[in-house]
């Protein structure tokens, strides 16, 4: 299973970036998905996360801001993030909790390798 994402890049306060992350591999099933982000000297941090039965969460400093989707045909989670501010920047990694298999069954969670975000003020 592998996750690729992309979106990031250098933007402007208050302008807007969309992250999107595929999914590929042999795949039964994903069920959550999400985007964290670690910033320079500092923890990585959930940023947003979706089910698959649409259930949102989403960092306080995001809300209002952020938006995480989904496209379950396409295995692809976005996050369209508007408002930007400098404390946005850090690298936005995706995760997603993936059942593989076809008699036996594995569920783990998988990561991909980041994307660079870049505010500038």
């Amino acid at each position: 299973v592998q996750l690729q994402a992309s979106g990031g890049g250098l933007v402007q306060a208050g302008g807007s970036l969309r992250l999107s992350c595929v999914v590929s591999g042999s795949i039964f099933n994903i069920d959550s998905m999400a985007w964290y982000r670690q910033a320079p000297g500092k923890q990585r941090e959930l940023v947003a996360a979706l089910t698959r039965g649409d259930s949102t969460n989403y960092a306080d400093s995001v809300k209002g801001r952020f938006t995480i989707s989904r496209d379950n045909a396409k295995n692809m989670v976005d996050l369209q993030m508007n408002s930007l501010i400098p404390e946005d920047t850090a690298v936005y990694y995706c995760g997603a909790v993936v059942t593989t298999g076809s008699t036996r069954f594995l569920t783990k969670t998988y990561w991909g390798q980041g994307t660079l975000v870049t505010v500038s003020s």
